[in-house]
């Protein structure tokens, strides 16, 4: 059967996630129903393998995922195909690449890359509205650069793990934690930008609600130090809302998609 991977954009507002679920809606479960009325193979029930399995309401611009079909498709006319079939869903397939038998989407992938966008201003969002985490007050990027710079590297992230996460370990390497600040009307707008080979069960979430206390002023930047080194969920900030997390990029030794 041949196998093919697939970049896909989704806004996560109308899913309970990824992940199909028998009475919830999900990104998963809409592609598979999409490649339903196109493939004998998952018309029998085939299920496709994603890079990351993002939660309720948060959103993709480059999810990667891989299907095995029956028939040898053009690319091309697999990602237009997709589309036709995803409508109304607010999920659409950007390109579509054959690739060989031993890719996997999740398990071949080297790298993952997360944005998170939080605005900072009175009036609330409208356009923006469940894309980003608004909050009210501008906040120090500097100082959240600082708080950002203890979490890169080795370390052990039990602080900032979900009490029910399935990883093995809490143990792993954050790459880089980049912060823009931008101006928007009436406003700020700040993007964390978390690059990793992998990610703890609401690792990002969680990273960004207590840089965003430090850039608030409430915690001190070596509060987020002593915070990792407690390996205790309760020395952890707030975890922000899922509407500003975007699964933005994932890497391969080789790119699937050839770009």
């Amino acid at each position: 059967m041949p196998r093919f991977a697939l970049k896909i954009e989704y806004d996560g507002r109308p899913f309970a996630g990824w992940q199909a679920q028998a009475d919830q809606p999900s990104v998963q479960g809409a592609i598979e129903s999409a490649l339903a009325r196109l493939d004998p193979g998952f018309a029998a029930g085939a299920r496709i393998a994603a890079a990351g399995r993002t939660d309720a309401g948060v959103h993709a611009t480059a999810q990667v995922a891989h299907a095995d079909l029956a028939r040898d498709w053009d690319p091309f006319r697999l990602a237009e195909a997709l589309n036709f079939h995803l409508k109304p869903a607010p999920v659409s397939v950007l390109i579509a690449a054959r690739v060989p038998d031993d890719f996997h989407a999740r398990f071949s992938a080297t790298e993952r890359r997360y944005l998170f966008r939080l605005q900072a201003r009175r009036a609330p969002a409208t356009h923006d509205r469940g894309l980003v985490w608004q909050v009210l007050n501008p906040l120090d990027a500097e100082a959240m650069r600082k708080a950002a710079a203890h979490l890169v590297g080795l370390h052990d992230f039990t602080t900032f793990r979900s009490s029910i996460c399935q990883s093995a370990s809490p143990v792993k390497t954050l790459d880089e934690i980049a912060i823009e600040e931008t101006a928007i009307p009436h406003g700020r707008e700040y993007r964390f930008h978390l690059r990793a080979r992998s990610f703890l069960h609401n690792q990002v979430r969680s990273i960004v609600g207590t840089l965003e206390r430090v850039g608030a002023g409430s915690w001190p930047p070596d509060r987020v130090a002593d915070a990792l080194a407690a390996r205790n969920r309760a020395a952890c900030g707030p975890v922000c809302p899922p509407h500003g997390l975007y699964l933005c990029g994932v890497g391969y030794p080789q790119d699937p998609f050839g770009a």
